[in-house]
């Protein structure tokens, strides 16, 4: 596996290192040793999917507060997606701003984010679906999000927005 650092502290892609033979390919997506000799230590409580029918489609920014404050493992199974992470930690020298990568099943990148950012993403392809390790059990009283176009952000998306919950759309501005 190759793991990039982002801009964003404690946030990585990571990149398969197939090794081939005439079956086609072999490769570890995830190693906890790796994964500690960073710092990170993940392990996963829940494992989650979503599909997603039409290219356009936006879900996000969402996250869950403190004391349920969750890391994720997120990679596109099918089709593509642009994903943004949002750096929502006061104390980080990368407070408020966001960075995107494009996972894809073509690609096979995962993306690591750390506790304290918001997540969300935009379909690049019909019927795509994307796969979550998440570190921590969703619990709905610590379930947070941050409006997908608050212009505290200025998130570049894109696309044109085809499919949003009206739960996403109608989220309140950010305030500190």
């Amino acid at each position: 596996m190759r793991w990039t650092e982002l801009r964003l502290r404690g946030a990585y892609v990571i990149d398969v290192e197939p090794v081939y033979d005439e079956r086609g390919f072999f490769a570890r997506t995830w190693c906890s040793q790796e994964a500690e000799q960073r710092g990170l230590g993940f392990s996963a409580a829940q494992c989650s999917v979503s599909f997603n029918r039409r290219k356009g489609t936006l879900r996000g920014m969402h996250y869950q507060a403190e004391p349920h404050a969750e890391m994720k493992l997120v990679r596109c199974t099918r089709g593509a997606i642009y994903d943004v992470i949002l750096d929502l930690r006061p104390d980080s020298a990368t407070f408020m701003r966001w960075e995107a990568v494009e996972l894809s099943s073509e690609n096979r990148a995962t993306l690591f984010i750390p506790q304290g950012m918001a997540h969300g993403f935009q379909t690049l392809a019909d019927d795509t679906e994307v796969s979550y390790q998440i570190s921590e059990h969703y619990v709905p009283a610590s379930a947070r999000a941050v409006r997908w176009n608050d212009p505290a952000f200025n998130i570049l998306w894109p696309l044109p927005v085809s499919i949003m919950s009206s739960r996403d759309r109608e989220r309140p501005l950010f305030r500190r």
